[in-house]
């Protein structure tokens, strides 16, 4: 099956280093990784390694829904580019590009045929916007 894919990007005011960090440890996925403040992600695991289970539970708030998101890596740049498999057999690349004291961290994925591409975009998008807010204020 064809997918479209679908690119966010944002620029944070931190060295590719620390953005590193806070995009791969666990203990830093959970403090960001939800698109709005009625949602949380209790646990996350990152085995960083090619074959290697990046795995992360999103939940409501309040209980009325939650989900596993899981997948597998297929090549593993430090501090450059991560590729994986989502369990649903779609891409994601992530590139950081260090630019001086700041990185640019682009996403491109496979969209999946549940929901309407925009509203995928948007959420990826303010997941990917509570990680920079995230990242540069801690």
């Amino acid at each position: 099956m064809i997918h479209q894919t679908i690119t966010i990007e944002t620029t944070i005011n931190a060295s590719t280093n620390k953005v590193w960090d806070s995009y791969t440890q666990p203990e830093h996925i959970t403090k960001w990784n939800f698109a709005s403040d009625d949602w949380h992600c209790p646990k996350a695991e990152n085995d960083m390694k090619i074959g290697g289970i990046y795995s992360a539970r999103m939940e409501a708030k309040d209980g009325s829904f939650g989900f596993d998101f899981k997948a597998v890596y297929d090549e593993i740049i430090p501090f450059e580019k991560i590729v994986y498999t989502i369990e649903d057999g779609r891409k994601v690349i992530t590139v950081f590009e260090s630019l001086n004291d700041k990185t640019k961290v682009t996403t491109i994925f496979e969209a999946e045929n549940q929901n309407p591409v925009d509203m995928q975009k948007t959420g990826w998008q303010a997941i990917l916007n509570n990680f920079k807010r995230y990242t540069e204020n801690n």
